[in-house]
């Protein structure tokens, strides 16, 4: 009845006075709308949150796959510079003693011109100019055989060794100095490189404690 005096008093036609009541209704209803409105932007804002945290799973997931295929190749990557090295020394070990067999053979050679040496007087009484010749020719072929990495064992003072020496004999000495050194060669022994091919036979000094 209110609605029906502000009406009259405001002289508002009977069509008008239905129009601003339809007004009214339309105007609760668009609140209604809009509170629906509002609902849908809340559930996009959980949707989006949803859509987000799924793509930072992924994210880490494929974060997680990358670092773990680049420590694979990264370990591939040392072990075959590992194998690579060890190939390489193996070819320079190779290389190295490819001649041992060679040197084995020529070792009885060196034992000749050895005991050629050795026996003083029966070489000081061979001519000079062969007994020159014949030392320049093992003093050659030496020469060769120590440029591919051979070197003697076996000199008399030397400490005994039982990787290096052979002790045939023992002779007996007073003095504590010379025990257990070299007291005579038998037949000298050879080293290739760090390898000893042949160990030297010798005579050992033995302390009697007197």
């Amino acid at each position: 009845m209110k609605k029906e005096q502000e009406y009259e008093e405001k002289g508002v036609k009977e069509e008008d006075r239905s129009l601003g009541d339809t007004q009214n209704l339309d105007t609760k209803e668009g609140d209604m709308y809009s509170d629906d409105v509002q609902f849908e932007n809340e559930d996009e804002n959980v949707n989006a949150a949803a859509v987000q945290k799924k793509l930072h799973e992924k994210l880490r997931a494929c974060e997680a796959e990358k670092k773990e295929y680049l420590d694979g190749w990264q370990r591939m990557r040392a072990d075959f510079a590992n194998a690579r090295k060890e190939e390489d020394i193996r070819r320079g070990e190779l290389v190295k003693f490819a001649s041992e067999g060679l040197v084995e053979d020529v070792l009885p050679v060196l034992d000749s011109f050895t005991m050629a040496f050795g026996n003083k007087e029966a070489w000081g009484k061979v001519d000079e100019n062969w007994r020159k010749g014949v030392e320049y020719i093992y003093a050659q072929l030496f020469s060769v055989l120590e440029a591919r990495g051979l070197s003697e064992i076996g000199a008399v003072g030397e400490r005994l060794d039982p990787r290096l020496h052979i002790a045939m004999e023992t002779v007996e000495t007073n003095d504590g100095n010379k025990a257990d050194t070299v007291s005579e060669v038998i037949q000298k022994g050879y080293r290739l490189h760090s390898k000893v091919i042949r160990p030297a036979k010798v005579k050992s000094f033995g302390y009697n404690g007197e």
